[in-house]
């Protein structure tokens, strides 16, 4: 007799055993309803004790609520996407009615600061036509910068690091976090070598996160691209 339970003993059913059966078994508990009326819970919500229906219940609002919340997100990213759309277009509309070529940069560095809220804007372009070639904007590059320029093929976000972009704003010491836009003919994504690059800056560390979207700077480096190439 001792034998005949020995491998019963040696090996006692467990919770993931009792838990695979009732998986393959759908009809047991119809064989066994009074079960389920039977099986109680303790609500995380009360402490109290509840009924599987109670807390299928509380598990489904539970669920819903996680829905509505990612709705909404999705809503307030929609509506920021829009807003942000309408001021790209507002902003390729006032550069189109640039007249004077030369205004252009100025018009740039001020556009962004306004109409996108960024506390800090610098602007270098080369290899301007000779008549823009003194302007402020074609001033103080080095090789390496140029060189740095065109190995973006996308915007760079991130924390200042000692930039030499960053000497190219008016306030360089409250610099924190900030986006280097390379300036191309090309779109954004390939490896023409730049022919300028925009740099945005904020004094938080977290408005130019190395985590975030790049695709709405990158659109403001094609804008900005095309404006400047009147000047080239």
């Amino acid at each position: 007799m001792n034998n005949h339970f020995e491998p019963a003993m040696n090996n006692p059913i467990t919770e993931d055993d009792i838990a695979n059966y009732l998986a393959n078994t759908p009809d047991f508990f119809l064989r066994h309803s009074e079960l389920l009326a039977a099986v109680q819970f303790t609500s995380p919500h009360s402490q109290r004790t509840v009924s599987l229906q109670e807390r299928q219940a509380e598990m489904l609002r539970e669920k819903i609520k996680v829905l509505e919340h990612r709705v909404m997100e999705m809503i307030r990213n929609g509506n920021d996407n829009v807003i942000l759309s309408d001021k790209i277009l507002r902003w390729a509309r006032d550069l189109l009615l640039v007249a004077d070529a030369q205004h252009i940069p100025t018009r740039i560095v001020q556009d962004i600061k306004l109409q996108f809220a960024v506390p800090q804007v610098g602007l270098r372009v080369w290899g301007l036509a000779a008549e823009h070639a003194s302007q402020p904007c074609a001033q103080g590059v080095s090789d390496d910068a140029k060189v740095f320029a065109s190995s973006l093929t996308e915007p760079f976000c991130g924390l200042n690091t000692g930039f030499e972009a960053v000497g190219w704003l008016d306030e360089p010491a409250a610099v924190t976090s900030l986006a280097l836009v390379p300036l191309r003919t090309s779109s954004s994504g390939t490896a023409t070598p730049a022919f300028g690059m925009l740099v945005l800056a904020s004094m938080d560390a977290q408005r130019f996160s190395s985590g975030m979207g790049t695709d709405f700077l990158a659109r403001i480096g094609e804008l900005a691209s095309a404006a400047l190439s009147r000047l080239r």
